[in-house]
């Protein structure tokens, strides 16, 4: 079978939904949200294209579930019904061309940086790594009532988006942010029922989950990110991933996808630490999804380092993984999913976009913003600029965080 007829073939998830093809847009934060968290117009009108693209699952960025704690200027928020209008507008051009969209919740725990929220909060007080508290500050830890009412919250949303019309939804489980927090016993050093041992620290994501269920029922999929692990000294390991997965498995989880690393160690985004296995099967964690695939008989999809056509079809064909995730390509060739599907490669290889400031690289915000201004550019009806300067992107990131709204720039040091 070719590779684009791999790629081709729908899948049934077990709650008998059916998803087009095996092609999987992965989150990317866009920054195009209104102040009072509603979708902009060129949200609406990115989505449109990327469904017009030829996805078969497309994941929205994180969409946050409270006011209070946003991961980046921009975000779009889902707490009320009070944008709900906007919401279905965003569902409707997201859905076209029959395209199963997915709304990433989020919370962003301490992974936010200084100046968008008046304080941070998660599970412990840990501080970053020394390096990094100019950018991060120390969050307060949770009390339980907070916890219970985070929990809440997810539920609320998951309701919201069911509403609003979207395909499904997807609990952001990785990459450092809060549920992540909740795993890693580097961040949680709580001696409640939500820390401690792995299982105390599951018990947060497993109530998040139930939550969303309760509201939105069985028929409509609930998805997780999750790391395979946080490449952290002391954080979440790959057993404990696997424990975690195998959990949310027996619960009846609709989909997982596997990724891994948080801002402190971002192994997502470093494309030149592969290891030979990785760089031959191309995605960063196929390995650890042959290894759960073992374990577990729920739908995977494994995102990152995807290259190639035979890449992806390989992956597939190998029935460790679903469907393939790609992402940040799609910002830069968001046409990609039509042209895989018609036997073409991808006109871009990605690479990280770096200045050279070790404190701005390594906090992966510069890469962030750099693939959201593409974005906000196909959303205002404008072709992407694939090899823009970083510089210019540190620019608009500085102006976007310490000058916008007429405020002075603020000077930022470690506390």
């Amino acid at each position: 079978m070719k590779p684009q007829n791999i790629l081709a073939q729908n899948f049934k998830l077990p709650n008998g939904t059916v998803i087009k093809n095996r092609l999987f847009k992965s989150a990317m934060s866009e920054g195009q949200g209104h102040k009072n968290g509603a979708p902009k117009e060129s949200l609406i009108n990115l989505y449109k294209v990327w469904a017009e693209g030829g996805l078969g699952i497309c994941v929205t960025g994180n969409v946050m579930i409270d006011k209070r704690y946003l991961g980046e200027p921009g975000n779009v928020i889902i707490e009320n019904e009070d944008n709900l209008a906007q919401l279905k507008a965003w569902a409707e051009a997201a859905t076209l061309n029959n395209t199963a969209c997915w709304v990433q919740l989020n919370h962003p725990g301490k992974q936010s940086p200084r100046g968008i929220n008046k304080e941070n909060v998660a599970p412990s007080a840990i501080p970053f790594r020394t390096d990094m508290r100019a950018v991060f500050a120390t969050p307060r830890a949770l009390t339980i009532e907070e916890i219970k009412d985070i929990i809440k919250r997810f539920g609320t949303a998951a309701a919201i988006v069911k509403k609003a019309g979207f395909s499904g939804v997807q609990i952001h489980g990785a990459h450092g942010y809060l549920v992540s927090q909740f795993l890693s016993p580097h961040h949680n050093v709580r001696n409640d029922e939500y820390g401690g041992n792995a299982e105390n620290r599951r018990r947060f994501v497993v109530e998040v989950y139930k939550a969303m269920r309760a509201k939105v029922g069985k028929d409509f999929p609930i998805g997780i990110k999750l790391n395979s692990a946080d490449f952290q000294k002391g954080g979440f390991t790959e057993k404990e991933s696997m424990e975690t997965i195998k959990t949310l498995s027996d619960l009846g989880i609709d989909l997982i996808e596997i990724s891994g690393g948080t801002y402190e160690s971002p192994e997502m985004m470093v494309v030149n630490k592969m290891k030979e296995s990785t760089k031959s099967r191309e995605a960063y964690f196929m390995d650890f999804a042959t290894k759960v695939r073992k374990q577990i008989k729920t739908p995977l999809v494994v995102t990152g380092g995807f290259r190639s056509l035979n890449g992806m079809a390989n992956a597939i064909s190998s029935k460790d993984v679903d469907f393939v995730g790609i992402a940040r390509s799609l910002a830069i060739e968001p046409d990609l999913p039509n042209r895989l599907l018609e036997g073409q490669e991808p006109q871009y290889i990605i690479q990280p976009r770096t200045t050279g400031i070790r404190m701005i690289d390594s906090s992966g915000i510069l890469e962030i913003k750099w693939y959201a201004d593409q974005m906000k550019r196909i959303g205002n009806g404008e072709n992407p600029v694939p090899n823009e300067n970083p510089y210019q992107t540190l620019f608009r990131l500085i102006k976007s965080y310490f000058v916008s709204g007429g405020k002075k720039p603020t000077r930022m040091r470690a506390k």
